[in-house]
């Protein structure tokens, strides 16, 4: 089979990505590391780092993504058998183990990012909805309409994310009285 051009580049940063993946685990790389320590990290080179990610913020973004939509497909599993509430406790636990702080600090620096220049950050920006629609899923399936159970979800979505905003500038201020909150007010 021959591949195209844009093929070959799109399966050289797929192989790319997951080498990142596997060199740091759950975590990510600090915004503050170069992508030569990155690049020597995944023994490969700065040079191909950028061409595939444009830049180190490119590289958080990708490796966000892949992570994410990796817990989301467990989420996703966990969603069939459960409730909305269900799912909503397990997103919090999924995102305040401890070894998800360095993402969940990623996560809130690339949107920080991407807030500035939404066109450099559109596939991460695409991504963030996932969760929304899982829940959204749920909402309807217990019985909400449509519209409703959308926005439902949205807000949920956004509350847990402040929640753990506050987890990573507050360490130590646990919320789980407040995640027991939004699910009374998600009921209102």
């Amino acid at each position: 089979m021959i591949l195209s051009s844009t093929e070959g580049k799109g399966d050289a940063r797929e192989r790319l990505l997951a080498r990142l993946l596997d060199a740091f685990g759950e975590a990510l790389p600090a915004p503050e590391v170069s992508l030569r320590e990155i690049a020597a990290r995944t023994e490969t080179s700065h040079a191909l780092l950028r061409y595939h990610f444009g830049s180190l913020p490119g590289v958080l973004a990708a490796m966000l993504k892949a992570q994410r939509s990796r817990d989301n497909e467990a989420l996703f599993e966990a969603a069939h058998q459960g409730t909305f509430d269900d799912l909503v406790a397990a997103i919090w636990r999924t995102y305040t183990r401890p070894e998800q702080l360095s993402r969940v600090r990623g996560f809130f620096h690339v949107v920080g990012l991407a807030a500035y220049r939404p066109e450099d950050f559109r596939e991460f920006i695409d991504s963030l909805d996932d969760l929304t629609r899982m829940l959204a899923s749920l909402a309807e399936r217990e019985g909400l309409g449509a519209e409703e159970a959308l926005t439902t979800a949205t807000v949920t979505v956004a509350a847990i994310r402040g929640l753990l905003l506050r987890e990573v500038l507050t360490p130590g201020a646990r919320s789980e009285d407040a995640v027991a909150l939004i699910l009374r007010m998600s009921k209102g």
